[in-house]
């Protein structure tokens, strides 16, 4: 007998396993824990892994022009965010982008640098302890402008913080973060970090479990130089419209590298709004996942 939509909010949340096999609604709590992602890479070659929200016509992003793009609230749902500080409770860094912290810094997204702070996460920081995981992850910024605001809580919260960017980057904006004692890896020829070059940074540094906030442009780098392992994708049941937006992955064709196999699909029949949505995960074809 089909629930009605307004019962789904008296119960906790589940999600209905549609591949590999189908079986019996499962809690949403714990989806993603269960991969154990922060045990599938090594010193020498951390798992990389990113994860985005799009609706069915594939915005990921709309706004009035590129400097005010953000994610349409509609889109928006208390079961993706759990599933995403899930994922990043894996991680042992986190990567974000100048544009993320730009967009905090104005208001038009929300702080999700630090694990455990909110209410529906915050047996997370429970989680890494028990884990044998540092209290917060590492924050890598990738940035070509070099011009974004950095977060309080970074400093606040003791977390290890370095910023990535390419060889054209300004000397003179480099200059101003090696001042205020932020270490700058040169990791690209021209202005934007190349993937090979960033995994290898941040296989120097230990890190075993990398999870990608940074955006279309570092994900096509890492397709395109076989660097990424898992892809998460939330797909609401929602045509969004609107202009000018931005997709999951940007740049001339990818051919080959971006083939994908999919390793799990769950449905979310509540949210958002009823719609409905598919939390799916892709590994690299020929790789185990």
């Amino acid at each position: 007998m089909a629930i009605p939509f307004e019962n789904f909010l008296s119960i906790p949340p589940q999600v209905h396993p549609l591949f590999p096999e189908c079986g019996a609604p499962r809690p949403l709590a714990g989806l993603y824990l269960g991969l154990r992602l922060q045990e599938r890479g090594s010193p020498q070659r951390p798992w990389i892994y990113a994860n985005f929200l799009s609706s069915l016509d594939g915005r990921i992003a709309v706004g009035e022009d590129e400097a005010e793009m953000t994610v349409p609230k509609a889109m928006t749902s208390a079961n993706d965010f759990r599933l995403l500080q899930e994922l990043q409770a894996q991680a042992d860094c986190l990567v974000v982008h100048g544009a993320y912290l730009r967009a905090l810094a104005a208001g038009r997204l929300g702080n999700v640098l630090q694990i455990g702070q909110r209410d529906s996460g915050a047996d997370l920081a429970g989680w890494r302890q028990d884990n044998g995981l540092s209290p917060q992850p590492a924050i890598a910024i990738v940035s070509a402008s070099l011009d974004f605001p950095m977060p309080d809580s970074i400093r606040e919260f003791g977390q290890s913080c370095f910023i990535a960017t390419g060889g054209a980057a300004g000397r003179q904006r480099m200059a101003y973060w090696r001042n205020q004692g932020h270490e700058i890896l040169v990791t690209g020829q021209d202005h934007w970090v190349e993937a090979a070059s960033l995994v290898q940074e941040l296989a120097r540094r230990g890190y075993r479990s990398v999870y990608l906030g940074s955006g279309p442009r570092l994900l096509e780098s890492m397709v395109r130089g076989g660097c990424l392992d898992s892809l998460f994708h939330t797909s609401t049941h929602q045509l969004l419209g609107g202009e000018p937006a931005v997709t999951m992955i940007s740049g001339p064709l990818l051919g080959v590298a971006g083939n994908l196999r999919l390793r799990s699909l769950y449905y979310d029949p509540a949210e958002p709004d009823g719609a409905g949505q598919f939390f799916a995960h892709y590994g690299r074809r020929g790789k185990d996942a």
